[in-house]
């Protein structure tokens, strides 16, 4: 087994994040973005000077980096540049591209039911029911405990998720029931002397993974096994069966301001991204090339009334009973 040794630059730069509590899948991006920083250099970090960093993006431009990907890189050198090496001039020279746009790509009901049907595995069938039936991500579905299920209020906790967000989504007859079934199979000889309540749901059997929640990439790598068994021929992930979640919701007529509750958004607009792929109301709306084909109706004429002094007057030249 090797070890990689660390440098003091990026041993301060560690610290630096620690200080700022950013979680480990950040503090890993960061630093892959140094190091890729630093393999294009070919000398440290330290020594980069303004030419270097516009060298790096045109590099990253011409190589065919994705948009995404290249704001990451850029992100982690921000951060190595602003707060670690106190170069603010250099780190002014990195810019930002503007991410396109993207429709969330989703999956009908029949293909859902359809995914849920094929895995034979009451494990994956829990985990991937999870993300459709809570609109969970993979690392919340992961790290799930006894502790989180609440039957009686009939709600699933998601503790510290992204943004270090807690949130409530529901818990339903159905899904509470496959917990139930999930749990009375559930291997338990990793638990050792790990209280109750502290039990990951879905715990690890192999390896360093004994005993430990499993990790998203296991997870993802079911989805796609069970996605390709259901014939799902679109290119989805994981992650769709949480857009999915959502969309199929805001069809059924589900108040918007509650999906964005329970998806954990900060913001509506995040949310209302979805009404952009929710097909159900769109292909409801009338086309205006539609309302030209139907026979126009006339407009009914208003009666109108006499004046009110022209009756009276009519009403004076009667003669007499």
């Amino acid at each position: 087994m090797t070890t990689e040794a660390i440098t003091p630059l990026r041993q301060r730069m560690i610290e630096d994040m620690n200080a700022r509590k950013l979680c480990a899948g950040t503090q890993r991006g960061h630093i892959r973005s140094c190091k890729r920083f630093a393999a294009f250099l070919k000398r440290s970090p330290e020594t980069a000077t303004f030419e270097d960093i516009r060298r790096f993006q045109l590099h990253l431009a011409e190589t065919g980096v994705s948009i995404c990907t290249r704001n990451v890189i850029m992100t982690g050198l921000r951060f190595l540049f602003r707060v670690t090496l106190r170069r603010l001039d250099l780190a002014a020279e990195m810019y930002h591209l503007r991410a396109p746009q993207r429709i969330p790509l989703v999956i009908s009901t029949d293909e859902a039911k359809r995914l849920l049907a094929v895995a034979d595995n009451l494990k994956v069938r829990v985990m991937l029911s999870l993300s459709y039936g809570c609109g969970l991500r993979a690392g919340e579905v992961v790290r799930l405990k006894v502790k989180h299920i609440d039957s009686a209020q009939k709600i699933i906790r998601v503790e510290q998720s992204k943004g270090r967000k807690d949130r409530n989504v529901m818990l339903s007859p159905e899904m509470l029931d496959l917990l139930r079934q999930w749990w009375k199979v559930r291997p338990s000889r990793y638990d050792g002397e790990t209280p109750l309540q502290e039990r990951c749901l879905f715990p690890g059997s192999k390896g360093r993974r004994a005993g430990k929640p499993i990790t998203t990439r296991h997870l993802n790598r079911l989805f796609h096994e069970a996605a390709e068994a259901a014939g799902i021929k679109k290119s989805v992930t994981l992650h769709a069966l949480r857009h999915s979640f959502a969309t199929h919701l805001l069809e059924r007529g589900t108040d918007i301001r509650i999906i964005q509750a329970l998806l954990g958004h900060d913001k509506l607009e995040t949310t209302a991204r979805y009404t952009r792929v929710a097909t159900g109301m769109i292909a409801k709306v009338t086309s205006p090339l539609d309302l030209l084909a139907q026979p126009r109706k006339k407009a009914k004429q208003p009666q109108r009334k006499a004046p009110q002094k022209n009756r009276e007057m009519a009403n004076t030249e009667q003669p007499p009973a």
